[in-house]
Formats: structure tokens, C-alpha cells, sequence
């Protein structure tokens, strides 16, 4: 779960038919992060054949679709999200060498990405430097704090949460190991 992340996977779609189409993606992107199979070999481990977790950036379609181009001509090498999101999802916090699949909006697997740093800080505390690499907006930790503010004042409430300057921000960098 990243910027914001949405952790529904393709609309539409059955879960038996989006599992499916993310192990494909899987099949083919796993080679770019190093990891082989022999065709569910005995032995073999389960990082090599169950995908990575899957998620898409932002609440809505539209929004996954901005930020995932914006991933694609490499100008987002960064990500945020509120820990409370983490923690209502019962996900764990992202881990330097964690792998995950970026959906597009309708919910198609479309990169393989690799986390490569992760700070947790408060929310008023995240650098300039961060927000640059997340390629919104004009790039400015200005243009960054308007606009994750005004998303974290709509969505924390769903969370039962409310926005507040200090509130803990996982800063994510990440690598793009293959694209579909």
C-alpha cells in the first residue's frame, strides 16, 4: 500500500480472474527481480511462484492511472501513505527489498517494482527532497504537503482517523524492475 494506495484490485472482475491475470504478470515479470521457476519444482520457494502483493496508487481509478504515468516516464521514484492506513488494512509497513505489482485503474498488473528506502516521519517532517522524487505537482514540499493533505483530510475519516500535521508518514523509494 503506497501513495495513498488502493488495495481493491480490477473492477469488474472476478477475485478467481484478477488472481489469475496478477500470476501471469507474476510468470513473466519474476525473472526482472532475480527469482526463477522450474515450473513449481518441489523444493522451490514460495517467493519464486505466489506473486508479490498488488496494489494501485491513489482512491480512485483515475487518479491510479495519473500516478502510475507518472511512474512510467520516470519521474515517481517515491510513494507515501499514513501508517493508519497500514494498520486498518493489517498490512505490514514496507521493507527496503519488498516487491510489489502497480495496478493500473481498471486493475491490470502493469510494473514490478522494488522498495529501495523507507523512513517513517511526521507528516510535517517529510523533505522536500521526498516529494520531489514522488513527481506531483510542481515537485515543491509545499505543493507536496497541499495536496497529501487535502487526500488524507478526505480519506482518514474512513479510517476513523482525522488528518493532523504529526500524524506518521511511511516515505517509500522505489525501482522499477519491469513494466508490462
Amino acid at each position: 500500500m503506497s501513495d495513498d494506495a488502493n488495495a481493491t484490485p480490477g473492477a469488474g472482475l472476478d477475485d478467481a480472474e484478477q488472481a489469475d491475470r496478477i500470476t501471469r504478470f507474476w510468470d513473466v515479470a519474476r525473472p526482472s527481480a532475480g527469482r526463477t521457476s522450474h515450473g513449481g519444482a518441489v523444493g522451490e520457494r514460495s517467493e519464486n511462484v505466489v506473486p508479490p502483493p498488488s496494489w494501485s496508487f491513489g482512491d480512485s481509478p483515475e487518479l491510479a492511472d495519473e500516478l502510475l504515468g507518472l511512474v512510467l516516464d520516470g519521474v515517481k521514484t517515491g510513494t507515501a501513505a499514513a501508517v493508519w492506513e497500514f494498520e486498518a488494512a493489517e498490512e505490514p509497513l514496507p521493507r527496503k527489498g519488498d516487491l510489489s505489482i502497480v495496478l493500473d485503474g481498471a486493475g491490470a498488473p502493469r510494473l514490478l517494482i522494488r522498495t529501495t528506502e523507507v523512513e517513517t516521519v511526521p507528516f510535517e517532517e517529510v523533505t522536500a527532497e521526498h516529494a520531489a522524487a514522488e513527481g506531483e505537482g510542481d515537485r515543491s514540499l509545499a505543493d507536496w504537503r497541499e495536496g497529501h493533505e487535502r487526500y488524507w483530510r478526505r480519506t482518514l475519516g474512513q479510517l476513523g482517523r482525522e488528518f493532523d500535521p504529526a500524524m506518521p508518514v511511511v516515505c517509500e523509494r522505489f525501482e522499477v524492475l519491469y513494466r508490462a
